[in-house]
Order: structure tokens, then C-alpha cells, then sequence
């Protein structure tokens, strides 16, 4: 009789005591996200349902795309908890630590190695994976950053009579101000496709120094090349490595 009234008490203390589980993982304050995952990569703590205290549940705020560590309703994408220059919204995506500005310790804090492409999560200076992506239906250019869509720009692709191909790619060179001969202008920042045959560049320049309008940009006008605006087309040259892969299509 006192074995069973002692497994009893064993059992109660054990239903009590023990974490409850989210998604059938270990869930100790009960708010809806694992354990793991607090620690792991929302850093908010595993032993209270409301990290911030404003009210709200980590899983709560969390889903409504608020921060769980700002007691004030600001957005993750507001919010930068650790001050490195990338918001919570990013430090998610790029899997870093929310309250730590130096995920891996060496010295460039995460906002910097991300402007820089390069890897927040391993010391060093190893470039993360990029990609361009270029929807001619849309004259928009995707810059995708460790399989993250990080930025997007307006571009201007080829007009009807000049159309820019379509297909896979590998940037095969780069040059900070290429010449066309075929139509006597410079074209800046410049990142060479299909054997150099066209490319991605900033607005041309024509000899006089004349420049081609900002206004061109979201309409196919171009003689076959990707035209980028002043500022786009200089950030992705300075990041782009010859050998990136460029996937273009309607």
C-alpha cells in the first residue's frame, strides 16, 4: 500500500514539476515556444512566458511580429536589441544572436559582416552565398544573401528590339567602369555576363557626361544590359565576386 501511495506522489510531482512540451518538445514556462528555441535562437528566457514583461507572451509577440525583449510595441523589423546595425527581423533570418552584437566573437559586430557579405556566425572572413535573381516582368533585381532575400532594387532591362537574355549565369568579370563600343558610352560598376557580352551596371554615361535619367529605371529601355540606379548598382559591385550566379527570366 505505501509503495503505491509513494508512486502516487512520485507521479503528481512529476507531472508538476516537469517542463510541458510545444510541438512535443520541452516547453518549462508554457508559452507556446520550445525550450530549445528560446535559448537557441530567439534568446528570450525559458523560464518565463513574458520575457519583457509588457503583458504579451513570447509566443504571443512572436507571432504578431513584435519583439519579445522591448517591453514597448516595437516590430522585430524595428527593433535591434544587441545595437549592431541589423534589427531583429534580420538577425532572425540570418540565424544570429539577438542579444549579442559579435555572434562569433571576432571582433565585426553582425550588422557590419552582413553590409559586407560576409559570414556573422563563424570568425573569419568567409563570404556568405549570394545570388541575383532579375524578373524582367517586374524590372526589379533580388540580391539574395545566404539564401535570404536581402535587398531589391528597380532595374532597366532591354527594350523590345534589344531584349536582355534570359537564362542562368556566372558573373565573369567585373570593372569599375567598362566602355561599349558598340554604342559609345561608359557603363559604371560594371559585372559581366555570358562571356561579357552584356552586363549589370549603373545608369550609363555618355561622353559629354551625360546620364542616362533615374526615370528609365522600372521600364525595359536599355540595348540588352541590366541597368541599375546611382548607389544600387556601387553596393552590389563592391559585394558580387566574379563566379556569383545570376538567374534571369520573366
Amino acid at each position: 500500500m505505501w509503495r503505491r501511495i509513494f508512486y502516487l506522489i512520485g507521479f503528481w510531482l512529476l507531472l508538476f514539476l516537469s517542463p510541458v512540451s510545444a510541438n512535443n518538445l520541452p516547453d518549462y514556462d508554457s508559452d507556446g515556444v520550445p525550450d530549445q528555441d528560446e535559448i537557441n535562437i530567439y534568446s528570450t528566457d525559458p523560464y518565463s512566458r513574458d520575457t519583457d514583461k509588457d503583458g504579451y507572451s513570447d509566443r504571443e509577440e512572436l507571432l504578431a511580429g513584435f519583439s519579445p525583449h522591448n517591453p514597448k510595441p516595437v516590430s522585430l523589423a524595428d527593433n535591434d536589441q544587441d545595437g549592431d546595425g541589423l534589427s531583429d527581423f534580420w538577425e532572425l533570418r540570418f540565424r544570429t544572436n539577438l542579444i549579442v552584437a559579435d555572434t562569433d566573437g571576432d571582433g565585426i559586430n553582425d550588422g557590419q559582416e552582413i553590409e559586407a557579405a560576409t559570414n556573422p556566425r563563424e570568425a573569419g572572413k568567409a563570404k556568405l552565398p549570394m545570388r541575383l535573381d532579375i524578373i524582367l516582368s517586374r524590372q526589379e533585381l533580388t540580391y539574395w544573401l545566404d539564401g535570404v532575400k536581402f535587398k531589391q532594387f528597380p532595374v532597366s532591362t532591354g527594350k523590345p528590339g534589344t531584349p536582355t537574355p534570359k537564362g542562368h549565369f556566372t558573373v565573369v568579370n567585373k570593372y569599375p567602369k567598362a566602355w561599349s563600343k558598340p554604342f559609345g558610352l561608359w557603363m559604371p560598376y560594371w559585372l559581366g555576363l555570358d562571356h561579357g557580352q552584356f552586363g549589370i551596371h549603373e545608369l550609363p554615361i555618355w561622353p559629354n557626361g551625360y546620364r542616362e535619367g533615374a526615370d528609365h529605371l522600372g521600364k525595359p529601355v536599355s540595348h540588352g544590359c541590366i541597368r541599375l540606379g546611382i548607389g544600387p548598382a556601387k553596393y552590389l559591385y563592391d559585394r558580387v565576386d566574379i563566379g556569383t550566379e545570376v538567374n534571369i527570366y520573366y
